[in-house]
């Protein structure tokens, strides 16, 4: 009633000998349709700057149905005219090796870790995170520490860029009356490319940890120590 409605979409789209899953992610804002909404853009087979090609073109379709409903209409344009999108930002003769190649093997993967300063609907926040992370294909770690939360993900640049999208714009947790909020106290600590040295985490999982040096052995195992040591002591001053 406050900040809008934020939800998710995804549509096959059959072009270029390729069945090309669209991922998109809007965010209506309370007084939409007299606003543009919000939107994200993400697909497995498509680049990041042709993704990006992509919300342009369906922003540009928005601004003709300002004041009207129309994220229906968004999703017909799209399904009929991302051959054309992909062409206009493809050099010609490129379009399939550019739709083989994805988004992984162009941005790699990334890392992001997250600090919490509190949960107050502990058990409810939890399941939404774990959502998340499946829905988006996300591995890591929710860890509990004393008064310590920490969310550390890995996985494809994008995906994790939405995850910060419904983090910031979806009400995940209650305030002290009781009701429904947003997650106003979050701090990005880092956001950086896994690197060869980095283990990858196999799932998501959430774990509690009853001293520093549990905490610290799990990052070391990963492979994560100067973020560690970089990150997470400053949090206990």
């Amino acid at each position: 009633e406050t900040h809008g409605i934020t939800f998710r979409i995804q549509i096959h789209v059959r072009e270029l000998d390729a069945d090309v899953l669209l991922k998109l992610l809007f965010h209506l804002p309370v007084n939409y349709p007299s606003t543009l909404p919000e939107i994200s853009v993400n697909s497995d087979q498509l680049t990041r700057a042709q993704c990006m090609d992509v919300k342009d073109k369906l922003l540009e379709q928005a601004k003709k149905h300002l004041s009207e409903p129309m994220v229906h209409e968004l999703i017909l344009w799209i399904q009929e005219h991302l051959k054309s999108v992909i062409k206009q930002s493809t050099p010609a003769g490129n379009e399939k090796a550019l739709l083989s190649k994805g988004l992984s093997t162009e941005d790699g993967i990334w890392m992001l870790l997250l600090h919490l300063d509190h949960m107050r609907a502990k058990t409810k926040y939890v399941r939404t995170v774990e959502k998340w992370a499946s829905d988006l294909g996300l591995t890591g770690r929710l860890m509990f520490m004393g008064k310590i939360i920490l969310i550390l993900l890995q996985g494809d640049r994008n995906n994790i860029k939405e995850y910060l999208i419904l983090q910031k714009t979806s009400k995940v947790d209650v305030d002290s009356s009781g009701k429904k909020c947003k997650e106003k106290m979050i701090s990005v600590l880092c956001e950086t490319r896994v690197q060869a040295q980095h283990q990858r985490f196999q799932m998501f999982e959430v774990k509690e940890y009853s001293t520093l040096d549990e905490l610290q052995k799990e990052f070391e195992t990963a492979g994560l120590k100067t973020l560690f040591s970089e990150f997470v002591p400053p949090l206990l001053k």
